[in-house]
């Protein structure tokens, strides 16, 4: 199969059609091989349009869906970016073409060194793979300019908002019902953070980010 091919078709019939279509988001599309974030039976449909597991509770979202996440984020050559369940790695990839540091977090110790090799053996050295609680983020590291949560949560921690720096911007789905998620944009101006809502899309949920349930008489 001609991969190259495969993603310039993924992004003249799924990232452009949907207000994406910025030098800079078309050109990491085009760049990063999403086939090799894939297990090796799936790599045919890699560029399909639909979410493709890649372990318990992750996936890797429509690519229009990341695209228009990314292109809300506004990341920026210099910004250093914090990726909160990164699953493959996907995503971090995509975000080392538009900025100039990735911090990849996942909670699995097999998860990171997948992630790790991965990253090495495809180049991206600027991707760097830390295990930590999902829901802590690294705020011995902080504070970051741009913050991804790779996938629906109920509520998104303080913790993690906390740790974005002035004008930095938090992207997250943020989940309505069982059907339906709302990707929310949180960005920090001193000391007021605010949000707006931006699209609606429905990535695998984050357990960890759960409420806590209400105690009923």
């Amino acid at each position: 199969m001609d991969f190259t091919a495969a993603r310039r078709i993924m992004v003249d019939s799924q990232i452009r059609p949907n207000d994406v279509s910025d030098p800079e988001y078309v050109q990491a599309f085009l760049t990063v091989p999403r086939e090799a974030f894939v297990a090796s039976g799936k790599r045919e449909i890699a560029y399909s349009e639909f979410e493709i597991p890649t372990g318990e509770d992750r996936a890797m979202w429509l690519p229009r869906d990341i695209a228009k996440m990314l292109k809300a984020l506004a990341p920026r050559p210099s910004d250093v970016a914090l990726v909160i369940g990164a699953g493959a790695g996907y995503s971090a990839a995509l975000l080392a073409q538009l900025t100039e540091t990735v911090i990849a977090v996942e909670e699995d110790e097999s998860d990171v060194d997948r992630l790790t090799e991965r990253m090495s053996t495809l180049g991206y050295d600027q991707v760097a793979a830390i295990q930590a609680p999902l829901t802590a983020g690294l705020p011995d590291q902080a504070p970051f300019d741009v913050i991804l949560i790779c996938g629906m949560v109920e509520e998104v921690p303080t913790a993690l908002t906390d740790q974005l720096a002035d004008g930095g911007r938090l992207g997250a789905v943020v989940k309505m019902d069982a059907a339906l998620g709302r990707a929310r944009i949180f960005s920090r101006a001193g000391d007021t953070v605010a949000y707006r809502d931006s699209f609606e899309c429905t990535p695998p949920e984050f357990t960890s980010f759960r409420k806590p349930a209400a105690f009923v008489f």
